[in-house]
């Protein structure tokens, strides 16, 4: 496993949550590798799923319909990794009523009737660790603890706990990714290799997030990158691109926009590693198809393109 940072991080999160059977199939591989072959990335991000039935559930699931096999996933890394590609394994918890994975949290301090935090962090750190066994047997090159769990990151004597099993069952770089705003909040980055978040930053806010973001990075001297970055092809989502539920109309060239600002932005910042690009589909879209998709989606959109040129650059 190569150190992080001796080159950038190209990245693409791929298939992302597969439920069983979607990493299994050979769309999914010929969809691969045609996204190596289209954006030049050099890393890819995969996304096991564990599921929860609500943010107040306190057993993570994670070998159900809705979860990828631990075959189906094997199978697949080595699939990438014969494309030349590396890996980085992002276990990411979701809830089955659809709630934000954000709102996972309980009461402020376990009492004896009611340990639901402890409840909890065991079966997070089952699921971790589990996902940590395969990527020390496959030989990953990245674990990212974790996604968004804002209710959950002010518990920092846990979440030690947690990098800390980690480490026991793999010896490769531990990152976690938090979600935009948060960098500067998470009081553990110590305990990490690399900090990541989710880069969904309004167009016109690039400059002055990156400027707090810094301080974090410089504070900690840690390496950093966007674990997730995206927009979606809908008028007004470069504005606020968090917003999956933003009402607008079908716009190709608002994710153009979008990637070429955040590119932009982000090239003159010595620190920044890279990104992992929010998303690619696990079939490949027609053409037609493609241009009628206002999601975050990038294959086979003009935006494609876009990436392809920084990151050969």
């Amino acid at each position: 496993m190569q150190k992080f940072g001796t080159e950038k991080f190209q990245g693409v999160n791929f298939a992302v949550f597969p439920h069983k059977g979607v990493l299994g199939s050979g769309e999914a591989r010929k969809s691969m590798e045609e996204m190596a072959h289209k954006t030049h990335a050099n890393w890819v991000i995969l996304t096991p799923s564990g599921i929860q039935e609500t943010p107040y559930s306190e057993e993570i699931c994670f070998d159900g319909e809705k979860s990828c096999t631990d075959e189906e996933l094997c199978d697949m890394i080595r699939f990438a990794q014969s494309l030349g590609l590396k890996v980085a394994l992002k276990p990411t918890v979701n809830c089955k009523n659809g709630e934000w994975r954000a709102y996972i949290s309980f009461f402020e301090h376990d009492v004896p009737c009611e340990s639901k935090w402890g409840n909890w962090f065991s079966s997070y750190t089952k699921f971790q660790t589990h996902y940590a066994e395969i990527a020390q047997k496959e030989e990953c090159d990245m674990l990212i603890a974790g996604c968004e769990m804002v209710m959950s990151e002010h518990r920092e004597k846990e979440w030690r706990e947690v990098i800390a099993a980690i480490r026991e069952c793999y010896d490769g770089t531990v990152s976690y990714n938090t979600d935009k705003y948060q960098e500067d909040r998470v009081k553990w980055w110590d305990c990490v290799d690399v900090i990541s978040s989710s880069g969904y930053y309004p167009i016109q806010d690039w400059e002055q997030e990156l400027d707090r973001i810094e301080a974090v990075v410089k504070a900690y001297h840690k390496p950093f990158f966007f674990a997730e970055a995206g927009c979606m092809s809908r008028t007004g989502s470069k504005h606020v691109p968090n917003n999956w539920g933003i009402e607008g109309k079908l716009r190709l060239e608002e994710q153009v926009e979008w990637y070429t600002t955040m590119f932009e932005s982000c090239r003159k910042r010595e620190w920044m590693q890279g990104y992992g690009l929010w998303e690619w589909a696990p079939a490949v879209p027609s053409a037609k198809q493609a241009y009628k998709d206002d999601s975050y989606q990038i294959c086979q959109k003009p935006v494609q393109e876009i990436i392809k040129k920084y990151y050969k650059e």
